[in-house]
């Protein structure tokens, strides 16, 4: 898993019929300072992120274990709102 910043959101007007009603985010990738990777995605909302919310990412396979994300096309979803970490 990894973490991110939500940054917005994706509007399509066509799309695969099983993404209707999910909605998709662009996250920027962090390291654990909490800096840019320069690595940026779209994910799933599992959560109910939005913009600006530091997110845990899950990918592959790992993505489709969610009730939202079962049985549909997505590689990445965000599966928690990050309220606080702590690093030692």
């Amino acid at each position: 898993m990894t973490i991110g910043l939500v940054s917005g959101t994706v509007a399509a007007a066509h799309k695969d019929p099983t993404l209707k009603g999910v909605t998709l985010l662009i996250i920027q990738e962090l390291d654990l300072a909490l800096a840019p990777t320069g690595v940026g995605l779209i994910a799933a909302d599992c959560v109910g992120a939005g913009r600006g919310d530091l997110v845990m990412v899950t990918r592959g396979t790992a993505a489709l274990h969610t009730e939202p994300t079962s049985g549909r096309p997505i590689d990445a979803a965000a599966v928690a709102i990050i309220e606080k970490f702590e690093i030692e």
